[in-house]
């Protein structure tokens, strides 16, 4: 068993990440199997929570920036033949900015719940007494000018329930990304400060700056592939896709229905969609097939605004 303690720095930079929900996944995964227990004191889940909305105010000035990008191309390339692309990206960001906000949004409620399951520890009467004496004697992470407390009650914490490990076979270890008040100072940051390098004295306790690396060192054999497993691209289609993917679906059916009627008006629309899809690719249809089709058509139009089943074949 994995037994790990994070910072709040460390899990708000996963839910700021677009791309965490494969770390996120192995987490709960790992967790799920008994592999790792994540023991969350009550302080990080507030402190998280705190942040919630600044997490989200930093999506959103990400998105801002992208916007600049693409009108600062549109002033640039004027009326020129460039112009239509650009606008063509920013209809396309215009419409995948709600998208992302909420894969980002999503981040930060998986963490949370994560958190939420995780084993619940809070200071003891004793871990308070050290964070006062490590306050008086100025040692990390009091060595800066700052109200370090929870970040001392956080360390504390770490050392009192990695030293009351029972189980040889259990190890513990502290995750961060506040490297200023944890890491050594002008020196390798992956390395704890010397004021903390007696809670990573035994081989069964360790530090690391980021969850990758702790997975990857405790679960050598397999951190890899987990990673690959669910590494599931998420990043929202772009409008010309689904725009493509609409049209297609619709010359299908209008196709098979107009197939079905022999309708002869429909025969240059007929002879269009055989050339542009194949023929062999056009029916006909099992039931299944069909209803897949239909469902896919009824979906790609209710992303572009339509309401649910509308069909206009």
């Amino acid at each position: 068993m994995l037994r790990v303690i994070a910072d709040t720095s460390v899990w708000l930079d996963l839910a700021k990440d677009i791309n965490g929900q494969k770390l996120i996944v192995t987490l709960r995964v790992l967790a799920h199997e008994g592999r790792i227990e994540l023991l969350v004191p009550q302080l990080v889940i507030d402190e998280f929570e705190r942040n919630h909305e600044r997490v989200e105010a930093d999506m959103t000035r990400s998105m801002s920036g992208h916007f600049r990008q693409v009108r600062a191309a549109i002033d640039e390339r004027g009326r020129g033949p460039g112009r239509q692309e650009a606008l063509a990206q920013l209809d396309d960001l215009t419409h995948r900015v709600p998208l992302i906000h909420q894969m980002a949004t999503r981040n930060f409620d998986d963490v949370l719940e994560l958190l939420r399951h995780g084993r619940r520890i809070e200071p003891t009467a004793e871990v308070d007494q050290r964070v006062v004496q490590r306050a008086l004697e100025k040692r990390a992470p009091f060595h800066r000018a700052k109200n370090s407390v929870a970040d001392a009650r956080l360390i504390e914490m770490y050392g009192s329930a990695a030293s009351a490990a029972a189980d040889p076979s259990d190890h513990h270890c502290f995750v961060t990304a506040n490297t200023k008040d944890f890491s050594a100072p002008d020196e390798d940051s992956r390395l704890p400060h010397p004021d903390l390098a007696e809670f990573f004295a035994s081989p069964r306790s360790q530090y690391f700056t980021g969850f990758a690396p702790a997975l990857a060192a405790h679960f050598p054999d397999e951190f890899d592939e987990l990673l690959e497993e669910f590494d599931i691209p998420e990043e929202p289609r772009r409008l010309d896709e689904i725009l493509a993917s609409e049209q297609e679906c619709f010359d299908r059916i209008w196709y098979q229905r107009s197939i079905s009627r022999m309708d002869p008006i429909g025969a240059p629309g007929r002879e269009r969609v055989e050339a542009q899809y194949g023929i062999e690719n056009l029916g006909p249809y099992e039931d299944f097939e069909w209803g897949m089709l239909n469902g896919k058509l009824s979906a790609l139009r209710w992303v572009l605004g339509s309401e649910w089943d509308f069909l206009d074949t």
